[in-house]
């Protein structure tokens, strides 16, 4: 989505990929691709100073992997060597790190999280994405981070799954405490993305949503109105839910296979309060997000449904 909108502006668009990616999105003629070789730091720094680009997107990471170990060698170890390979240079990172980074907000007044809150993540994912941002922060000075949060909108798939669950006239709840979650559709993202490059600022971190709060129930009903369907709720205890994770993460280092359900993930849905503050983000960069939940999700949809995706 990133390539489209970057190619839409008229920029020329080098795309980092491993050999196995997928290049289902990544069609135009106009994209020159590169296999980065973060394993070899004096190659790295070659290409980078004669590429000499004047804006790199780190986007690259982990969100589940078969062993912890992976989490740090390509969250931190791959950001780590990028950072190293950049020295002497004036180009600007712009470091997609995540919500997760920070780690969910109290649940006590559910208050929202701001991004010089001191950073608990409960994830190791999270661990990584935040050892990534303090290297950055000791190490470079030309950069931006973002900290998104519930990315969705057209191409993506984990959302998907509950759109789809949805669609199936079913509602899941995980956990009787509603959750205070926030979201940030993909059009706004890449607003975002434009804004943080043409910035003159640097050394800055941000939170990215949409603005607002909502409610887990509030989140169902806006994706019922506007899938047009009834639901049978269903409610399942987090006991149950860990339970679960545990026996899906040992089936996955038996097999050598990673599954969405694992304890990671448990430890993202187990928690209540997912709120964050963007005021920094309005005033620094002129942020004005133009896509609510209802919205999003009535675009998502749509999309879906064109691509066949949803019936």
């Amino acid at each position: 989505s990133l390539v489209d909108k970057l190619l839409s502006e008229g920029y020329e668009i080098t795309a980092g990929i491993r050999k196995t990616s997928s290049k289902k999105y990544l069609k135009d003629k106009r994209i020159k691709f590169v296999d980065l070789p973060y394993n070899n730091p004096s190659e790295l720094k070659n290409f980078l100073h004669t590429e000499n680009f004047s804006t790199i997107f780190h986007l690259a990471a982990l969100t589940k992997a078969k062993k912890k170990s992976d989490f740090k060698k390509v969250n931190f170890g791959y950001t780590k060597a990028l950072v190293d390979a950049l020295q002497g240079l004036e180009t600007k990172l712009i470091f997609f790190s995540s919500f997760a980074a920070c780690g969910p907000g109290e649940e006590e007044t559910f208050c929202a999280c701001n991004v010089d809150d001191e950073a608990k993540p409960n994830t190791e994912y999270g661990i990584t994405k935040l050892m990534a941002e303090e290297y950055l922060k000791s190490n470079f000075e030309n950069f931006i981070i973002l900290r998104p949060t519930g990315v969705y909108g057209a191409r993506e798939t984990d959302y998907f799954v509950y759109f789809k669950t949805i669609n199936n006239h079913l509602e899941p709840y995980l956990g009787f405490t509603p959750q205070r979650l926030t979201f940030v559709h993909i059009d706004d993202l890449l607003e975002v993305c434009l804004l943080a490059m043409h910035s003159p600022l640097k050394g800055k971190t941000y939170f990215v949503s949409d603005g607002n709060l909502y409610l887990d129930t509030e989140f169902a009903k806006i994706t019922k109105e506007v899938l047009c369907k009834w639901t049978i709720k269903l409610k399942f205890p987090l006991f149950i839910v860990s339970w679960i994770s545990v026996v899906m993460e040992s089936f996955g280092k038996i097999t050598g296979k990673t599954f969405t359900l694992n304890k990671d993930k448990y430890n993202i849905l187990k928690a209540r309060n997912w709120n964050c503050n963007i005021d920094n983000l309005k005033q620094d960069l002129n942020f004005q997000p133009n896509t609510d939940l209802r919205k999003g999700v009535e675009k998502t949809i749509k999309w879906y449904k064109e691509e066949n995706w949803l019936k």
